[in-house]
């Protein structure tokens, strides 16, 4: 009776271990049938975010695919971090928004992160004040408490500067569909206003940072996790275009209710959250 008592107790750690989800912050669709669950793409069946724990659990690489103004998509991150890390070590995180460039200076402050205010570490790491410090900050310290746990995964300026002024070079992973709805989601992006040549080189940038996403990852050791924008996680058209066929990858989206959910074809997994406000970048251009 003991041992079956214990051996039901091991079982049921992990659940009883697991700290309750962050509330929401985004303020609509709030009441969304859906809210807070996880499509699981190739069965089309929900699980809620202890079955996806679960099954990240043993997977040795992930993409998690972010709205990058939505505040519920970074809290729910760093709660799927802390539960996979106390199931096992997380090796590995990989951001988009590091370069090259700030691996050393993650290095000189990995020891101290928690003895510095925000101010002190975004100019110790010479952080990009273009990703907002009140949704990144939290998930940077503690991806540094751990050392060689925080690494970068994009280009550095320097590079995107080469591509956006060189000639674009082939990019044989694009199949036209691929290469067409890029070019119009930049020209979309940028409210019809650039040149065409323009549309070639952001192009080029897009393909080169989801093959140095894609490298970064594989290289990083497992079990890693990369958090990206939604287009560079997508598998139709980020990183697993250039993953190595004899690595397993996981591709998690967040995605916001009320929209048209992503498909197998670009997901594993899709956790639906609320909206932010939608706003129009274009006015007043």
């Amino acid at each position: 009776m003991k041992r079956a008592f214990y051996v039901l107790a091991l079982c049921l750690a992990p659940l009883l271990a697991m700290a309750e989800l962050p509330p929401w912050t985004a303020p609509e669709q709030r009441d969304h049938p859906r809210l807070g669950q996880i499509l699981e793409t190739r069965a089309g069946a929900w699980i809620d975010p202890v079955e996806l724990v679960d099954r990240l659990a043993s997977a040795p690489y992930v993409v998690v695919g972010e709205k990058h103004d939505n505040p519920d998509h970074h809290a729910l991150q760093q709660w799927l971090l802390e539960q996979l890390h106390a199931r096992r070590p997380q090796q590995s995180l990989l951001l988009e928004m590091l370069v090259p460039a700030q691996e050393a200076k993650i290095g000189d402050v990995r020891a101290e992160p928690d003895q510095m205010d925000d101010q002190t570490l975004q100019r110790r790491l010479d952080w990009d004040a273009g990703w907002p410090w009140a949704l990144y900050g939290e998930l940077l310290r503690w991806g540094l408490r751990e050392p060689q746990r925080l690494l970068p995964a994009n280009l550095g300026r320097d590079e995107i500067l080469e591509l956006y002024r060189g000639e674009a070079p082939p990019m044989p992973e694009y199949d036209e569909d691929t290469r067409s709805f890029l070019q119009r989601t930049i020209v979309d992006a940028h409210c019809g206003k650039l040149p065409p040549e323009q549309v070639s080189s952001m192009l080029a940038i897009q393909y080169a940072r989801d093959q140095r996403m894609a490298a970064s990852l594989s290289d990083a050791p497992a079990p890693a996790l990369l958090i990206a924008g939604s287009f560079h996680a997508r598998r139709d058209l980020g990183v697993a275009l250039h993953w190595p066929e004899d690595k397993t990858l996981a591709v998690i989206m967040l995605a916001e209710a009320g929209g048209e959910l992503p498909s197998a074809k670009q997901a594993d997994y899709v956790w639906v959250t609320p909206a932010m406000p939608e706003e129009d970048y274009c006015e007043g251009w």
